[in-house]
């Protein structure tokens, strides 16, 4: 059975103390913010660099999802990488990989390239996150989790909505170069802060290499959003989107009985047995499609609708940050007295109602008012976002963290791309659709925002299925911290049992 990195004893024993988590907390802090802020600042460049290489936006959009999907391949690598080099080794190596791929982004000069190195840069990347909330999640106490989780959860809602204003400052005054540069210097000091601060785990030499995993895995999740992409931009019933979704789902049914059936599994699926995890990841995943596949349009319905330049529009989607930096703490401090459920319905209403507010948006809505609903998104952001995520590593067995991690965040990653390549599809077809309903000599910009509309209410919807999942979820029974009481060990059996 595969097992989490084991932390020192002894220090599992001494009083929690948040002045001595704060110097790694801040290590893994700036290591995640630096992938997470790489997954934001092209959305504001895309324009930019469909001009710069001469292309469309669904060959520029791959360049999105190329990096996305780079990130689900490798993502399921965590749990044996950390098993067999060690959290810190493993965490610094890959923001090192990562700081190499954003070089070679910034030095692209076709299109391909451009989607080849953020791929390299992806692969890099991928494992960061996983790793980084593992470490965390054993460094807090259960009754102290959702505070710490919340304060690692900050940056991370900061980083994608801060991306855009430093994107759009760089593409405006300096370069799209740059977007990709800056990584180089936060990098660097993730590494010296990681090496320095880090807490050393213990190594298990010998892990165990799911070999028929790491090739199904990316072979099914790369492969369906291909054929996701393929459906929505042309047709479902192109040859293309047959082929990717044919092949894609045959890959995902032989990794899933291939994972269920080897002895240490690449990811821990059986933790699925566990009912308030799977009410909790459905959810998670249904609000990651819900708000990161609307999230790519905001920044193209102002500049390529309204005509804002790169750093106006960051400058725009400004307030949504703030209001994620003022819901995440709060999120966090409540998760601990409450649980999930109230704070995921409370948080996903706001969204939804800001969805549906953005999908009758017009040529003319005025700038104070989108900014609001901005506001509204980031706030239901910060109520949600970290709760759903604490509620899914609570509800797993802890000695099974390690590998969880990895599953969560691969899971996550391939929604993501899966909603950015179906609505990006969508708002291709739509526009087609609206164009074809308009009469001759009618304002294309009607079809475009008629497009957009359409693909801030799917979003809406998706929102509003999270709000009612949010009714069924509950606290996860407490079997963990009883057996802890009792100076027993939880057996994971008995937790997946229920």
């Amino acid at each position: 059975m595969p097992t989490m990195t084991n932390e020192n004893p002894a220090a599992a024993e001494q009083p929690f103390s948040l002045k001595a988590i704060l110097p790694p907390l801040l290590a893994i802090i700036v290591g995640m913010i630096m992938v997470i802020l790489d997954g934001t600042v092209v959305n504001v460049a895309v324009p930019k660099l469909v001009d710069y290489f001469n292309t469309d936006l669904k060959t520029v959009q791959w360049a999105i999802t190329g990096y996305t999907l780079a990130l689900a391949a490798v993502i399921p690598l965590a749990g044996y990488m950390t098993d067999r080099f060690g959290s810190k080794q493993v965490f610094v190596a890959t923001v090192a990989m990562f700081v190499l791929g954003s070089m070679l982004c910034s030095l692209a000069q076709t299109s391909t390239q451009l989607v080849i190195f953020r791929v390299i840069q992806g692969l890099g990347g991928g494992m960061v996150a996983p790793i980084g909330m593992a470490m965390v999640f054993r460094l807090a106490p259960p009754e102290r989790r959702g505070t710490i989780m919340g304060m690692l959860g900050i940056p991370m809602l900061l980083a994608p909505a801060l991306g855009p204003v430093l994107s759009g400052w760089l593409v405006e005054y300096v370069s799209w170069h740059w977007i990709f540069l800056i990584n180089v210097p936060i990098g660097i000091v993730g590494i010296i802060l990681g090496i320095k601060y880090l807490p050393t785990t213990e190594k298990k030499g010998k892990a165990h290499l799911d070999v028929l995993g790491i090739i199904l895995a990316p072979v099914a999740f790369s492969m369906l959003a291909y054929g996701v992409n393929e459906g929505g931009s042309n047709s479902w019933s192109a040859t293309g989107t047959i082929v990717g979704l044919s092949v894609g789902g045959v890959a995902l049914v032989l990794f899933v009985i291939v994972e269920l059936l080897h002895k240490h599994p690449l990811l821990e699926l059986r933790v699925f047995r566990s009912s308030d995890f799977t009410r909790g990841i459905l959810l998670s995943w249904v609000t990651q499609a819900a708000l990161f596949g609307s999230m790519l349009f905001v920044p193209l319905y102002l500049q390529q609708i309204r005509n804002y330049t790169p750093l106006e529009t960051g400058l725009i989607l400004l307030p949504q940050a703030l209001a994620s930096g003022i819901g995440m703490p709060i999120g966090g401090r409540l998760f601990d007295k409450i649980g999930a459920r109230p704070l995921l319905f409370v948080g996903l209403s706001i969204i939804s109602t800001a969805l549906f507010m953005l999908s009758g948006i017009t040529t003319d809505t005025s700038l104070p008012l989108i900014m609001f609903w901005l506001f509204m998104m980031g706030l239901g952001m910060g109520l949600s976002m970290m709760p759903v995520n604490t509620h899914v590593l609570n509800s797993a067995p802890r000695e099974w963290v390690g590998r969880v991690t990895p599953l969560t965040a691969a899971a996550q990653q391939v929604v993501v791309s899966f909603a950015v390549a179906g609505m990006t599809g969508y708002l291709t077809s739509q526009i087609s659709v609206h164009t074809k309903e308009l009469t001759e000599g009618g304002n294309p910009l009607t079809a475009a925002v008629l497009g957009f509309n359409d693909v801030f209410f799917l979003s809406a919807c998706i929102a509003v299925a999270g709000v009612v999942i949010s009714l069924i979820l509950r606290k996860p029974k407490q079997l963990q911290q009883k057996a802890s009481a009792d100076g027993q060990n939880p057996d994971p059996a008995m937790i997946m049992g229920h």
